[in-house]
């Protein structure tokens, strides 16, 4: 059996991490990113050494790859078991934040988003619907606030378990946290 040469490596590398590129841009379910289960099926054992190459070559774009785990967990550890890895989502992301012109989304309905994320984390990551509503009806005609939180929802920044919203993957992936309660409490 013949060793493989530094340039063959390399090649195989590159095939690689181009193969976990196009897995993670381009969408295939209705949910962005892809399990950490199918990138092994894809790219083998170590793909986290490939998400890795990948990280550092879109790093240059500005952009990083994000793990999202069920339980609320954000970011890329080493020390992670293998069962629970794969169970998580990876999705490419923006390292810098979108100025507001590019983000295709209207004023008020940016202004609804983060008045309801800033409550449900005010309320140690779950509210009532019913109390998000009312709080979001203060300032919003009821219709606009029944179809936002609809479709906050579908898009995943919300979720909601017997009429009680929390947080949803789609925020711990794109909204900084912090950074929101740290603007919304200086205005």
């Amino acid at each position: 059996m013949e060793e493989e040469t530094e340039e063959e490596l390399r090649t195989r590398t590159e095939r690689k991490v181009k193969k976990a590129a196009q897995l993670l841009l381009f969408r295939r379910h209705r949910i962005p990113g892809v399990k950490g289960w199918e990138l092994k099926k894809a790219l083998g054992d170590n793909y986290m050494e490939v998400i890795g190459v990948l990280n550092s070559t879109l790093d240059r774009f500005g952009m990083e790859v994000k793990r999202i785990s069920e339980g609320g967990g954000t970011g890329i550890d080493k020390g992670e078991g293998e069962e629970k890895t794969e169970r998580d989502r990876f999705m490419i992301v923006l390292k810098s934040h979108l100025i507001e012109k590019a983000s295709g989304a209207r004023i008020d309905d940016v202004a609804m988003l983060s008045a309801t994320l800033a409550y449900i984390i005010s309320k140690q990551g779950k509210a009532p619907r019913k109390a998000v509503e009312d709080f979001l009806s203060d300032k919003f005609p009821k219709r606009r606030v029944y179809f936002a939180l609809d479709r906050y929802l579908k898009q995943g920044y919300l979720g909601e378990d017997d009429k009680v919203l929390y947080i949803g993957w789609r925020t711990r992936a794109e909204v900084d946290r912090k950074t929101l309660l740290d603007l919304i409490l200086a205005s």
